[in-house]
Formats: C-alpha cells, sequence, structure tokens
C-alpha cells in the first residue's frame, strides 16, 4: 500500500500527499465528502455544510456521490432521499457558450456561477465544489474550456471552500496527463480516481488529500471517522502497483498523448462534416461525439428513436465496444458516443476503430427510417 501511494503521489500537483485506498470511484467520492465535513468541523467552522456540483455531472451510484452528481436519470428514482446538494452550469461551450462570446468569456461566466451560488447560501457555509475535470459518462468528454479552472480555483480559495475533483474516469493517464487538472493549471484540495488506477485488474479507487487537510485532523482528533470494508486492501493495491509501474515503464502515457492526436485526427477526418455529428471533443484517449438531428440547429433526436442505444448495438455487432449514451442535454434529450481505447492502442487499432464505428453510426441512422 505504501509503495502504490508512493508512486501514486509522484509529481503530484499542488500539496496533494496522503492518500485513502477504497474499492472504487463511488467510495472515494463517499470518503471526499465526509473528509471535507469532518476537515471544516477540525478547523473550528462546522458551519459549513453545503456541496455545490454541476449539472451534468457524474459522481458515482451511492447517495451521498448521486447527491452531488448532476445526471438527472439516474438521480430521479432516489430523488426525495438524496442529500440537499446545490448545482450550477457545468462547462459545455458546444450548446452553451454565445455566438458573441470568446471561450474565456464563456469559461468565466459560468465559472461566476460558483460564486453566485456561494454568496446565494451563504459565503461561510459552503464546503466543497464537485467537478469532473473532463466530464465523462454524462456529457461525453467535454472538458472546460481554457481559463474555466483557474477561475474556479480563484473564487474557491476566496471563500475558504474546498475544490474536490473527481478524476475517476479521467484520471490517470486517460487524458494524457498523469493527473487530469494538470492540464488545467490547477490543483485541487481533494482528487478522487478509480479505473485507470487500477486497470481492471482489481477493484481499488483512492482519495487523495492535500497536506493541510490531513495536518488538521492529524494534529485535532487524530483520525479521519470513516473507513470501508476492503479499505487499503492489500491484493488491490499490489494490482495497481503492478499496472501504474507498467503505464511508466512502458510509457503509455506519452502514447496517450500520442495516440490522442491521431485519434481526433481520425475522427474529424471521418465525421467532422457528418451531418449528424454536431461536436467532437476530449483529450487525450478520452473523446466523444455528439450526436443531432441537424447540425445546423444543433437539434437533437428526439429521446424516443434511443439512437444511443441503436448505436450500442450496431457497435457491439461490429466487435467495437464504445459507451452510447442519452439525456447529454439535459438528461433526456441528447446522444453522444464515448470512446476511451486502452492505453496500448496503435494506429491500426484507431483505423479500426473508426472504420467499425462508421458502420454502426449509418447503420443505426438507417434504423431510425426502416
Amino acid at each position: 500500500m505504501e509503495a502504490l501511494a508512493d508512486k501514486l503521489m509522484e509529481n503530484a500537483p499542488g500539496d496533494l500527499d496522503r492518500v485513502y485506498f477504497v474499492s472504487g470511484g463511488s467510495e472515494a467520492i463517499e470518503a471526499s465528502m465526509k473528509l471535507a465535513r469532518q476537515y471544516f468541523i477540525e478547523i473550528g467552522q462546522p458551519q459549513r455544510r453545503h456541496f455545490i456540483a454541476r449539472r451534468q455531472s457524474y459522481h458515482g451510484n451511492t447517495l451521498g456521490a448521486l447527491s452531488v452528481g448532476g445526471n438527472m436519470a439516474r438521480r430521479e428514482p432516489f430523488q426525495p432521499i438524496l442529500l440537499d446538494a446545490h448545482h450550477i452550469a457545468p462547462c459545455y461551450a458546444y450548446r452553451d457558450r454565445w455566438d458573441d462570446e470568446s471561450e474565456a468569456e464563456y469559461g468565466l461566466r459560468v465559472a461566476n456561477e460558483l460564486e453566485t451560488k456561494i454568496l446565494e447560501l451563504g459565503e461561510d457555509s459552503v464546503m466543497a465544489f464537485l467537478a469532473e475535470p473532463v466530464v465523462g459518462a454524462t456529457l461525453g468528454a467535454a472538458p472546460s474550456v481554457p481559463g474555466y479552472f483557474k477561475r474556479i480555483r480563484e473564487i474557491c480559495d476566496k471563500y475558504g471552500v474546498l475544490l474536490i475533483l473527481d478524476e475517476v474516469m479521467c484520471g490517470m493517464g486517460r487524458t494524457g496527463t498523469k493527473f487530469a487538472c494538470e492540464q488545467d493549471g490547477i490543483a485541487p484540495d481533494i482528487l478522487t480516481c478509480a479505473k485507470g488506477l487500477g486497470g481492471g485488474y482489481q477493484p481499488i479507487g483512492a482519495m487523495v488529500s492535500s497536506k493541510h487537510i490531513y495536518d488538521a485532523i492529524s494534529n485535532g482528533s487524530g483520525s479521519f471517522q470513516h473507513g470501508h470494508t476492503y479499505l487499503g486492501h492489500p491484493v488491490a493495491c499490489a494490482a495497481a502497483l503492478a499496472v501504474q509501474t507498467v503505464i511508466e515503464e512502458e510509457g503509455l502515457i506519452a502514447n496517450v498523448r500520442d495516440m490522442g492526436v491521431k485519434l481526433d485526427d481520425a475522427l474529424q477526418d471521418r465525421f467532422g462534416n457528418h451531418p449528424h455529428i454536431g461536436d467532437i471533443r476530449g483529450r487525450g484517449l478520452f473523446r466523444g461525439m455528439e450526436l443531432v438531428a441537424d447540425r445546423t440547429t444543433k437539434a437533437p433526436f428526439s429521446p424516443d428513436v434511443q439512437l444511443h442505444a441503436r448505436v450500442k448495438r450496431e457497435a457491439m455487432a461490429q466487435g467495437l465496444i464504445c459507451y452510447p449514451s442519452g439525456g447529454v442535454i439535459d438528461g433526456k434529450q441528447g446522444d453522444q458516443v464515448l470512446l476511451a481505447p486502452p492505453f496500448i492502442v496503435n494506429e491500426s487499432h484507431i483505423e479500426e476503430i473508426v472504420d467499425k464505428l462508421g458502420v454502426a453510426l449509418d447503420a443505426a441512422l438507417a434504423s431510425i427510417d426502416s
């Protein structure tokens, strides 16, 4: 466990330096929420009780994680028993940036929603803001625009709010750097990771804490009032250490960057002018395409069509595993396809992925009219 923690913390951004190993992403989010609350109790600010997150986000399936998440379809059945978390707009430039706005102006506008919400709730009542640096399942590999997260970091610092970054999907090299937030030029107070940490070989996730949070508890009550049955499981940690060692020794994150550029180029070449592809986005080997009925108006297909399900079925028939989903716009409307090839992918694989996706998309669209 200690060796894995050391490996994970190599070149970590900011003062991230303590690791809490759990069994997956949802557990990591639950741990981060409870750590945020205990931190403020330890430093004498027990009045801080609110979490703020973003619409069209996803942070896990436990009740706490669902509460801060903004995936409306997954929240809906459990709404009456969720925590009272608060949500602001995502950074979703394809649909939400005004025609007369630059990317920088748009990023500043949506980031400032955080300050507005903090002041609305009471500037000394908010514990933390949670966000995915690149939004995965719910928004189809949507990255923030340049400058957005720097403004978010400024606002959190101004009001003493913790910044929790959920890198369960986008972290551990997936977007081309070990930590996705490196590309935004910021560091969080707490970071969560999971999927890429163990590569699927064992169930494992991690909550990573900044030194000032650890010190507040270490010098206060002395213990984090939390735990999970398989916390710090030695076999899971051993498997994750082996995965991270291979990633490092074989230079796989560099391959993610190189192949990520080639994947984006291939997607743009094949689908950049497709009448039903509105946006191609992402970073590294984390790419998404938003499907539209009309490119000019960005009108989505009717949810009744279930285009994402059709694409998934046709892709599987081609031997392509991808992640299509619906509700990308508001929880009900909008279809997207998410791609996350393995870190060992090469140019021939990229060609195969794009070809099979093209066949699957054509078949799915044809099935609507049949």
